[in-house]
């Protein structure tokens, strides 16, 4: 195997130990709040329904720059 194979290996393998880490945390329900913050829009019809999570997305997208910022600081260059 080559050197500049292990980065990537070793980026796959973190993804896959965070994917497992949601799953088992979102089994645990602590992911209940998601899709149910205050500006999460709902609009229910007889025959219409639209679900908009317009701040849990916000949340989850600060959330994921600080994250990458602090990996990209630890594990960079």
């Amino acid at each position: 195997m080559k050197t500049s194979d292990r980065p990537v290996g070793n980026t796959l393998i973190l993804v896959g130990a965070g994917l497992i880490l949601l799953g088992v945390i979102a089994r645990l329900g602590l992911l209940s709040w998601f899709g149910n913050l205050p500006g999460d829009v709902r609009i229910e019809n007889e025959r219409t329904r639209v679900f908009a999570p317009i701040t849990s997305m916000i949340v989850l997208s600060v959330v994921g720059s600080v994250l990458f910022n602090l990996f990209s600081r630890w594990f960079g260059e």
